[in-house]
Protein backbone atom coordinates (compact mmCIF):
# COMPACT_ATOMS: atom_id res chain seq x y z
CA UNK A 1 0.00 0.00 0.00
CA UNK A 2 1.30 3.49 -0.77
CA UNK A 3 1.89 4.97 2.65
CA UNK A 4 0.89 8.95 2.74
CA UNK A 5 3.05 12.19 3.89
CA UNK A 6 0.72 14.54 5.75
CA UNK A 7 0.61 17.45 3.84
CA UNK A 8 -1.85 19.76 2.68
CA UNK A 9 -0.40 21.43 -0.63
CA UNK A 10 0.84 18.75 -1.73
CA UNK A 11 0.13 14.96 -2.42
CA UNK A 12 3.29 12.26 -1.46
CA UNK A 13 3.23 8.92 -1.60
CA UNK A 14 5.64 6.28 -2.06
CA UNK A 15 5.07 3.28 -3.79
CA UNK A 16 7.18 0.57 -5.89
CA UNK A 17 10.56 2.68 -5.25
CA UNK A 18 8.49 5.28 -6.61
CA UNK A 19 7.60 8.43 -4.96
CA UNK A 20 4.69 10.37 -6.56
CA UNK A 21 4.53 14.40 -5.58
CA UNK A 22 1.25 15.85 -6.69
CA UNK A 23 0.69 19.80 -6.44
CA UNK A 24 -2.37 20.21 -4.88
CA UNK A 25 -4.03 23.66 -5.16
CA UNK A 26 -6.32 22.74 -7.87
CA UNK A 27 -8.67 25.80 -7.52
CA UNK A 28 -5.69 28.18 -8.18
CA UNK A 29 -3.99 25.58 -10.67
CA UNK A 30 -1.28 24.49 -8.64
CA UNK A 31 0.00 27.77 -8.29
CA UNK A 32 2.82 28.08 -5.68
CA UNK A 33 2.16 30.14 -2.42
CA UNK A 34 4.50 30.37 0.83
CA UNK A 35 3.04 26.88 2.08
CA UNK A 36 3.47 25.17 -1.13
CA UNK A 37 7.26 25.71 -1.32
CA UNK A 38 8.09 24.71 1.95
CA UNK A 39 6.01 21.01 1.29
CA UNK A 40 8.17 20.81 -1.92
CA UNK A 41 11.09 21.30 0.02
CA UNK A 42 10.04 18.67 2.67
CA UNK A 43 9.17 16.12 -0.16
CA UNK A 44 12.44 16.63 -1.93
CA UNK A 45 14.34 16.13 1.04
CA UNK A 46 12.68 12.53 2.04
CA UNK A 47 12.96 11.76 -1.68
CA UNK A 48 16.65 12.56 -1.31
CA UNK A 49 17.31 10.89 2.19
CA UNK A 50 15.06 8.08 1.78
CA UNK A 51 17.15 5.04 0.24
CA UNK A 52 14.08 3.37 -0.66
CA UNK A 53 13.18 5.86 -2.84
CA UNK A 54 14.66 5.20 -6.57
CA UNK A 55 12.80 7.23 -9.06
CA UNK A 56 10.48 10.36 -8.26
CA UNK A 57 7.14 11.64 -10.25
CA UNK A 58 6.15 15.19 -10.15
CA UNK A 59 2.24 15.97 -11.20
CA UNK A 60 -0.67 17.70 -11.11
CA UNK A 61 -4.41 17.79 -9.32
CA UNK A 62 -7.03 19.01 -11.45
CA UNK A 63 -6.82 20.53 -14.82
CA UNK A 64 -3.47 22.02 -14.21
CA UNK A 65 -0.03 21.35 -13.88
CA UNK A 66 1.26 24.46 -12.24
CA UNK A 67 0.19 27.87 -12.93
CA UNK A 68 3.91 28.60 -11.41
CA UNK A 69 3.73 31.96 -8.68
CA UNK A 70 0.75 32.68 -7.00
CA UNK A 71 0.29 36.55 -7.16
CA UNK A 72 -1.86 37.05 -4.34
CA UNK A 73 1.57 36.61 -2.20
CA UNK A 74 3.20 39.01 -4.37
CA UNK A 75 0.20 41.50 -4.63
CA UNK A 76 1.38 45.58 -5.04
CA UNK A 77 -1.04 47.38 -3.91
CA UNK A 78 0.89 50.46 -3.39
CA UNK A 79 2.22 51.78 -7.28
CA UNK A 80 5.68 53.17 -5.10
CA UNK A 81 6.08 50.03 -3.28
CA UNK A 82 9.11 47.47 -3.93
CA UNK A 83 8.98 44.13 -4.41
CA UNK A 84 12.16 42.49 -4.07
CA UNK A 85 11.55 39.44 -6.13
CA UNK A 86 15.05 38.23 -6.59
CA UNK A 87 15.07 37.27 -2.75
CA UNK A 88 11.89 35.25 -3.76
CA UNK A 89 13.73 33.67 -6.38
CA UNK A 90 17.07 32.71 -4.18
CA UNK A 91 14.81 31.32 -1.57
CA UNK A 92 12.32 29.37 -3.52
CA UNK A 93 12.62 28.67 -6.95
CA UNK A 94 16.48 28.25 -7.47
CA UNK A 95 16.93 26.00 -4.69
CA UNK A 96 14.19 23.51 -6.19
CA UNK A 97 15.42 23.87 -9.85
CA UNK A 98 19.04 23.04 -8.10
CA UNK A 99 17.37 20.02 -6.05
CA UNK A 100 15.47 18.75 -8.98
CA UNK A 101 18.70 18.75 -11.27
CA UNK A 102 20.97 17.30 -8.76
CA UNK A 103 18.76 15.05 -6.92
CA UNK A 104 20.02 11.06 -6.78
CA UNK A 105 17.55 9.59 -8.45
CA UNK A 106 15.48 10.46 -11.88
CA UNK A 107 12.66 12.68 -12.02
CA UNK A 108 9.82 12.53 -14.05
CA UNK A 109 7.29 14.82 -14.82
CA UNK A 110 3.62 14.54 -15.96
CA UNK A 111 2.24 17.78 -16.99
CA UNK A 112 -1.98 17.00 -17.13
CA UNK A 113 -2.71 20.83 -17.74
CA UNK A 114 -1.27 23.94 -18.11
CA UNK A 115 1.85 24.46 -17.47
CA UNK A 116 2.43 28.58 -16.98
CA UNK A 117 5.35 30.65 -15.85
CA UNK A 118 7.78 28.92 -13.30
CA UNK A 119 5.88 25.72 -13.84
CA UNK A 120 6.63 25.34 -17.21
CA UNK A 121 10.41 25.65 -16.09
CA UNK A 122 9.84 23.41 -13.29
CA UNK A 123 8.74 20.58 -15.81
CA UNK A 124 11.92 21.34 -18.19
CA UNK A 125 13.84 20.82 -15.14
CA UNK A 126 13.30 17.39 -14.31
CA UNK A 127 14.65 14.48 -16.39
CA UNK A 128 11.47 12.97 -18.21
CA UNK A 129 8.65 15.14 -19.50
CA UNK A 130 4.95 13.48 -20.22
CA UNK A 131 2.40 16.07 -21.20
CA UNK A 132 -1.27 15.33 -21.85
CA UNK A 133 -2.15 15.89 -24.80
CA UNK A 134 -4.51 18.82 -23.91
CA UNK A 135 -1.36 20.35 -21.83
CA UNK A 136 0.35 23.22 -22.38
CA UNK A 137 3.33 25.41 -21.80
CA UNK A 138 3.54 29.03 -21.76
CA UNK A 139 6.28 31.35 -20.47
CA UNK A 140 3.88 33.97 -19.22
CA UNK A 141 6.67 35.97 -17.70
CA UNK A 142 6.70 38.70 -20.36
CA UNK A 143 3.44 39.94 -19.44
CA UNK A 144 3.65 40.58 -16.01
CA UNK A 145 6.96 42.44 -16.80
CA UNK A 146 9.34 39.74 -15.95
CA UNK A 147 11.77 36.97 -17.41
CA UNK A 148 11.62 33.73 -16.94
CA UNK A 149 12.81 32.14 -13.66
CA UNK A 150 13.36 28.69 -12.77
CA UNK A 151 15.55 28.15 -15.18
CA UNK A 152 14.02 28.90 -17.98
CA UNK A 153 16.59 31.35 -19.70
CA UNK A 154 18.71 28.35 -19.17
CA UNK A 155 16.51 25.38 -20.49
CA UNK A 156 14.60 27.11 -23.14
CA UNK A 157 17.69 28.15 -25.01
CA UNK A 158 19.10 24.04 -24.85
CA UNK A 159 15.69 22.37 -25.57
CA UNK A 160 14.41 24.30 -28.57
CA UNK A 161 17.56 26.76 -29.51
CA UNK A 162 17.96 30.42 -29.68
CA UNK A 163 15.45 31.61 -32.04
CA UNK A 164 12.39 29.70 -30.34
CA UNK A 165 13.30 30.20 -27.39
CA UNK A 166 13.43 33.63 -27.86
CA UNK A 167 9.99 34.08 -29.18
CA UNK A 168 8.06 31.92 -26.83
CA UNK A 169 9.77 33.96 -23.96
CA UNK A 170 8.94 37.69 -25.92
CA UNK A 171 5.59 36.67 -26.82
CA UNK A 172 4.05 34.21 -23.92
CA UNK A 173 2.19 32.60 -26.73
CA UNK A 174 0.74 28.98 -25.57
CA UNK A 175 2.94 26.02 -26.87
CA UNK A 176 0.72 22.72 -27.32
CA UNK A 177 1.73 19.75 -25.77
CA UNK A 178 2.50 18.09 -29.56
CA UNK A 179 4.55 21.11 -30.40
CA UNK A 180 6.28 20.94 -27.49
CA UNK A 181 6.84 16.97 -28.46
CA UNK A 182 7.97 18.18 -32.12
CA UNK A 183 10.16 21.09 -30.83
CA UNK A 184 11.89 18.41 -28.71
CA UNK A 185 10.80 20.45 -25.57
CA UNK A 186 9.45 17.48 -24.00
CA UNK A 187 10.09 13.75 -24.33
CA UNK A 188 6.46 12.38 -25.17
CA UNK A 189 2.93 13.52 -25.68
CA UNK A 190 0.14 11.19 -24.90
CA UNK A 191 -3.48 11.25 -24.46
CA UNK A 192 -5.05 12.40 -21.41
CA UNK A 193 -6.26 9.24 -20.61
CA UNK A 194 -3.20 7.46 -20.48
CA UNK A 195 -0.44 10.15 -19.49
CA UNK A 196 -0.24 8.67 -16.07
CA UNK A 197 -0.60 4.91 -16.75
CA UNK A 198 2.55 6.08 -19.06
CA UNK A 199 4.82 7.87 -16.62
CA UNK A 200 3.85 5.52 -13.77
CA UNK A 201 4.88 2.83 -16.01
CA UNK A 202 8.60 4.36 -16.71
CA UNK A 203 8.84 5.77 -13.12
CA UNK A 204 8.79 2.21 -11.93
CA UNK A 205 10.71 0.82 -14.36
CA UNK A 206 13.85 3.47 -13.75
CA UNK A 207 13.16 2.49 -10.09
CA UNK A 208 14.30 -1.14 -10.73
CA UNK A 209 17.23 0.12 -12.72
CA UNK A 210 20.75 0.89 -11.12
CA UNK A 211 20.48 3.70 -9.61
CA UNK A 212 24.20 5.05 -9.08
CA UNK A 213 24.40 4.58 -12.62
CA UNK A 214 21.28 6.99 -13.34
CA UNK A 215 22.08 9.67 -11.24
CA UNK A 216 25.88 9.66 -12.67
CA UNK A 217 24.32 9.82 -16.00
CA UNK A 218 22.02 12.75 -15.45
CA UNK A 219 25.23 14.65 -13.83
CA UNK A 220 27.72 13.75 -16.47
CA UNK A 221 24.61 14.99 -19.25
CA UNK A 222 24.03 18.44 -17.40
CA UNK A 223 27.89 18.79 -16.53
CA UNK A 224 28.83 18.97 -20.25
CA UNK A 225 27.17 22.01 -21.41
CA UNK A 226 30.00 23.69 -19.49
CA UNK A 227 32.44 21.17 -20.35
CA UNK A 228 35.35 20.91 -23.41
CA UNK A 229 35.24 17.46 -24.70
CA UNK A 230 38.71 16.77 -23.20
CA UNK A 231 37.09 17.75 -19.68
CA UNK A 232 34.10 15.71 -20.13
CA UNK A 233 36.13 12.67 -21.44
CA UNK A 234 38.29 12.99 -18.32
CA UNK A 235 35.00 12.77 -16.14
CA UNK A 236 33.37 9.74 -18.02
CA UNK A 237 36.75 7.94 -17.53
CA UNK A 238 36.09 8.60 -13.61
CA UNK A 239 32.87 7.79 -13.74
CA UNK A 240 33.44 4.72 -15.04
CA UNK A 241 36.01 3.88 -12.53
CA UNK A 242 33.54 4.58 -9.72
CA UNK A 243 30.67 2.74 -11.02
CA UNK A 244 33.05 -0.74 -11.96
CA UNK A 245 33.46 -1.11 -8.91
CA UNK A 246 29.64 -1.08 -7.44
CA UNK A 247 27.30 -3.91 -6.50
CA UNK A 248 25.20 -2.97 -9.36
CA UNK A 249 27.94 -3.43 -11.89
CA UNK A 250 28.49 -6.77 -10.80
CA UNK A 251 24.87 -8.03 -10.34
CA UNK A 252 24.16 -6.82 -14.24
CA UNK A 253 27.35 -8.72 -15.71
CA UNK A 254 26.09 -11.37 -13.55
CA UNK A 255 22.48 -11.41 -14.66
CA UNK A 256 23.31 -11.18 -18.17
CA UNK A 257 25.79 -14.50 -18.16
CA UNK A 258 23.94 -16.21 -16.30
CA UNK A 259 20.41 -14.97 -18.71
CA UNK A 260 18.05 -13.86 -15.58
CA UNK A 261 16.69 -10.88 -14.55
CA UNK A 262 18.80 -8.50 -12.64
CA UNK A 263 18.31 -7.84 -8.92
CA UNK A 264 19.65 -3.74 -8.57
CA UNK A 265 19.89 -2.33 -5.65
CA UNK A 266 21.43 1.02 -6.21
CA UNK A 267 24.82 0.33 -4.63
Amino acid sequence: MKKPINFITVLFTVHNGVATLVLNRPDSLNSFNAQMHEEVKAAIREVRENSEIRCLLITGNGRGFCAGQDLNDRAVNDASARVDLGESVERNYNPLIRAISTLNVPVICAVNGVAAGAGANIAMACDIVFAARSASFIQSFAKIGLIPDSGGTWNLTRALGLPRAKALALLGEKLPAEQAETWGMIWRCVDDEALMEEANAVAEKLASQPTLALANIKRLLNASFANTLDHQLELEKETMRNLGYSKDYAEGVASFLEKRTPQFKGE
